[in-house]
Formats: C-alpha cells, structure tokens, sequence
C-alpha cells in the first residue's frame, strides 16, 4: 500500500530538539484511515544528530515508519528539495525541529487536502513558545517569525496580495512541487556565515504562479519553541537584515521581467520613505531593539538588489534559465 503522506523533518545540528518533535508524531490521533510516514533529513549536522535517531530507528514502534536521510548541500531549501525526491507520498507535511504539532495535526493535514483538491500549500496555525519574555513592544516583529494567528477558520491567500505562509509547519502536494518549483532556486535558506532567507516564499511564490491555491488551516496547530539566543538583540538584527535582503527576489518572483525595473524602483522609493518616516519616528536609537530590527529591514530591503547581484544569487537558473536573471556588463 502507498504512502498517503509523509511528515518531513528537516534539521541542523537538532539533537536536543527534533527528539520532541517525534515524540509528539508518536502520539497522533485518527490517523487509522490513511497511511503516513516519518522523514527525518538531516542537513549536513554536526552534532550527535545521526546517531540518536539511529537510536530511535533500532527501537522505533511508532503509528509510522521512521525513515531518515542526509542532505550535505546546507540550506532548509536543499533539504526541502531532498524530501520532494525521496518520497513517493502525495502529500508532505514539513516540520522544523523546533515545531511541536498538536495530536490531531497529522490527521487535520490530509483532512485538508481531501477537502481543497486544488490546494497546493496550506500552513499552519503556530503559537510561539518563549523560553524568555520577549522584548516590549515584540509583537511589532512577531509575522517575521513564524508566528501565524489568522484566526480560526480557513484563509484563501490572495495571489494579488504579497501574503503567504511560513514553510513551519506547512503542507504541500508533492504534484504541486514538481510542476512549478525550479530544480535551483535562487535562494537556499540560512546557513553558517549567512542568515539570507526568504527561500520558502520564494518556492511558494512558484507554486502560486501555477494557479494552486494557498491556504492557512487553523486545525492544524503547532508550537514554535523560540529559544533565549534568537530573543538577542544581535541574533535579531542579523535575522531582520537576512529578511531585507532577499526581498528582491520574494517580490519579483511574479512580476513580468518587462516590468522588474519599474517594480524595482517603485520599492526602492517606497522602502526609502518608510526608513526616513521610522528615522523621524523612533530616531537611531541602538538600545531600541525592536526599531533597531525594523530599521534594519528597511535598511537591507534598499540594499537587496545589489547585495544579490553583486554576489552572484542573480546568475543561478531556473531550469537553465532565470527569471530574475541580470546579466552583468563585460
């Protein structure tokens, strides 16, 4: 019998996390009626990663096979590309290692799709867990987070509306993959040395552009576990600069190459206002970390096509030929 679905995990240098994210699979409820499996992909770790779940594999009697693979390319798309050709299941359901589903989560994704067959991606309800209080005021960056609240019935995301899901915690149909989201994106995720993200809407974007629907399922619920580092003024700020400057590529992505400079310059204008009105606004103020991460975004958002072309993100193909393409002068 097939696989009607397969939760993948994907994780770097998990070891003291992933543990509970498979904990909580164990546990699901009315899953008898469709067959799943586990998928843990481990990104190139550095840590005891392998080893303990080959531990859980020697002992594993859980509702789902546990599989486990490794993907050396570093990078959460690279590992998201990965899940896509090892499974053989219509639907994937992507957790990070650090999302906690609830019990009925498994069995609320494959309701979903049996219900919206033209749904292509459809995220998650996630509540953040702080291992600290947040900052005052943290509420102003709470989207950026991976936090989504939506309420509690469906969403249909517009494809005219610059608005989509976080891959935490998020279903895709293997079908709606395949057919739209480029073998190399231009985008790959964080990785050591460099927090450039935004690799999820990009894929989004794609699948959106093939007219499948998006959609935010409040019945499946996780908790995003945020712990103390990632709550650091630092860690934020660099985090905020990673946001702004992909953002060239999360807002051309669907915009006719004929238009890109005019889409370009339009953005640049309206990101510059934005950072002059938060300027008079909140000042420069370095001890203000969450206007310091603001400013930071609109900072790097000015910044994202030339930090992007300069560093070569703009020359990667889509299936040998780009459409965010710039093709350098000699």
């Amino acid at each position: 019998m097939g696989v009607d679905l397969t939760v993948a995990i994907c994780t770097y240098n998990g070891e003291k996390r992933f543990p509970e994210v498979l904990e909580a699979l164990l546990v699901q409820v009315n899953t008898e009626e469709f067959s799943w499996e586990i998928l843990v992909v481990d990104n190139n770790s550095t840590d005891n990663t392998a080893q303990i779940l080959h531990d859980y594999q020697a002992k594993w009697d859980g509702i789902a096979p546990l599989r486990y693979c490794v993907e050396r390319e570093q990078g959460a798309a690279h590992a998201r590309k990965r899940v896509v050709k090892e499974v053989s299941s219509p639907l994937i359901g992507f957790l990070d290692d650090d999302n906690i589903p609830a019990s009925n989560w498994v069995s609320a994704a494959y309701k979903f799709a049996q219900e919206h067959p033209k749904a292509g991606a459809y995220g998650s309800l996630i509540v953040p867990e702080f291992e600290i209080e947040p900052p005052p005021n943290f509420k102003r960056l709470m989207p950026f987070l991976a936090i989504t609240q939506r309420g509690q019935n469906p969403l249909f995301y517009q494809p005219n509306k610059n608005l989509l899901p976080p891959s935490a915690g998020l279903v895709v149909r293997t079908q709606a993959w395949q057919e739209s989201v480029p073998e190399q994106c231009i985008l790959s995720g964080r990785t050591p040395g460099s927090m450039l993200t935004g690799e999820d809407l990009e894929a989004l974007s794609y699948i959106q552009m093939q007219n499948w629907e998006i959609w935010y399922n409040p019945a499946m619920q996780i908790v995003h576990k945020i712990p103390s580092r990632r709550l650091e003024m630092e860690y934020l700020v660099q985090f905020f600069r990673g946001i702004g400057l992909s953002r060239y590529v999360t807002r051309m992505v669907r915009v006719k190459p004929i238009l890109r400079p005019v889409f370009t310059v339009a953005y640049f204008a309206n990101d510059l206002q934005k950072l002059i009105r938060h300027v008079l606004k909140y000042g420069i103020d370095k001890t203000d970390a969450i206007a310091a991460c603001e400013r930071q975004l609109l900072m790097s958002s000015l910044n994202s096509f030339f930090y992007l072309w300069r560093n070569g993100y703009l020359d990667r193909g889509k299936r040998g030929e780009n459409p965010l393409k710039i093709r350098r002068s000699p």
